[in-house]
């Protein structure tokens, strides 16, 4: 069986619960002490949390998330034919995600105009046709001539 003195004396438990009972007994003066340490706490904990999502950042920044959807589509058009699309027709969403990365990332940008009068972006030798009729998320089949 433990005593009482064992089981408050030992460990963060014990620290704590030690602690809790010294704030009683002492009339607050042990929880006026630790209140600086609450507060290091605290202010530790802010610095973790924003430590973290500027890691978040850095790694969100490196995944090229806006052009993930493109560039699956290309990778699985690669492995059946051995080459990039020549075209792939994209929805507002997908083509303004393009745009973005390529301005974002301050890479050259190839605008133009097909002879339909849609507009164009070229990402690695493929060249994204805006089909504004369509939904953002729309994205068709790869294809090489028209």
């Amino acid at each position: 069986m433990l005593k009482r003195r064992d089981l408050l004396s030992g460990g963060i438990l014990g620290g704590l619960v030690g602690g809790l009972a010294g704030d009683s007994a002492e009339g607050g003066e042990a929880g006026a002490a630790q209140r600086p340490q609450q507060q290091q706490t605290e202010d530790l904990s802010q610095v973790v949390t924003a430590i973290d999502s500027l890691r978040q950042e850095i790694a969100r920044g490196s995944s090229f998330s806006e052009i993930a959807a493109v560039r699956e589509i290309q990778k699985a058009y690669l492995r059946a034919n051995q080459h990039l699309p020549n075209f792939i027709d994209v929805g507002a969403g997908h083509w303004f995600s393009v745009y973005d990365w390529h301005v974002r990332w301050q890479q050259p940008l190839t605008l133009g105009r097909d002879p339909q009068g849609r507009y164009t972006i070229a990402y690695l030798g493929t060249t994204l046709i805006l089909r504004s009729e369509m939904i953002d998320s729309y994205m068709s089949v790869p294809y090489d001539e028209r």
